[in-house]
């Protein structure tokens, strides 16, 4: 995912922030963007999935996959939606007049009506947030509803701090309906996302529905061939970053 550079000298402004970028979060700010959503992730670099040695039950992968590549193919297709990337730490999430501000330990300051919360554990950047109710069970999650709403307007948990099992498929599709529950909240037309062949909705008299597409027999195989080339670009070699080690065995070496 490219980069992007913030001004740590001027409020930048989103539709929405999503806290993490792993699996869930990069998940729900793919959909958001493709909903036509200014996205912006911010991204720790601390993704548990990069302890994973390799990935074995993710759909669509019959013998597994490499989970840093994983989470590559992830933030390429992030990119290719249209959401912005900035690595940095969140340490501050806190309300305004209109929505949340989102402050990093690098001190950029970026504004958004919308913030979803999808790191792992971490909460504590949630503490300035009052309506913000935590649960410990071993490890804290944010006491959200099954589609990530908090008990804070805008404020969205998703994948494992929502309490969601961690794995890899579970949290992706959690990303996703976080995101649908979010578009549905601001009141956007229902979210289709399908991309049909020419003449599947006018065919039948039908006008396109908000969020589909109907593709003439040209375009479908350009888009397919890009899939093929871009799929090519990841797998081509093998992913030059290793495994990352539990923390308390990285210590003890």
């Amino acid at each position: 995912m490219d980069e992007d550079d913030l001004d740590a000298s001027e409020n930048s402004e989103f539709d929405a922030v999503v806290v993490g970028g792993g699996v869930a979060g990069l998940t729900a700010a793919t959909y958001l963007a493709r909903h036509e959503f200014d996205a912006l992730v911010l991204d720790a670099g601390e993704s548990i999935l990069r302890r994973n040695a390799h990935l074995e039950n993710v759909p669509g992968f019959p013998a597994g996959v490499n989970a840093r590549l994983f989470l590559d193919l992830l933030a390429t297709q992030a990119d290719h939606a249209g959401c912005h990337h900035y690595t940095a730490t969140v340490e501050r999430v806190r309300t305004t007049d209109d929505g949340f501000a989102v402050e990093t330990a690098d001190d950029v300051t970026v504004r958004a009506r919308y913030v979803v919360a999808a790191t792992k554990n971490e909460t504590s950047y949630l503490d300035g947030v009052d309506g913000v109710d935590l649960v410990d069970r071993g490890k804290t999650y944010v006491d959200a509803d099954e589609r990530g709403r908090t008990g804070v307007d805008g404020l969205y948990a998703a994948g494992r701090l929502a309490g969601k099992p961690h794995q890899t498929a579970v949290a992706a599709g959690h990303g996703a309906e976080v995101a649908v529950a979010l578009l549905e909240d601001d009141d956007r037309p229902f979210y289709h996302d399908w991309v049909a062949p020419e003449g599947y909705f006018t065919g039948r008299g039908r006008e396109v529905p908000p969020g589909c597409e109907e593709l003439g027999e040209e375009e479908r195989r350009r888009r397919e061939q890009e899939s093929l080339a871009v799929m090519r670009d990841h797998f081509e070699t093998p992913h030059p970053e290793d495994p990352e080690q539990h923390p308390s065995v990285a210590d003890e070496d």
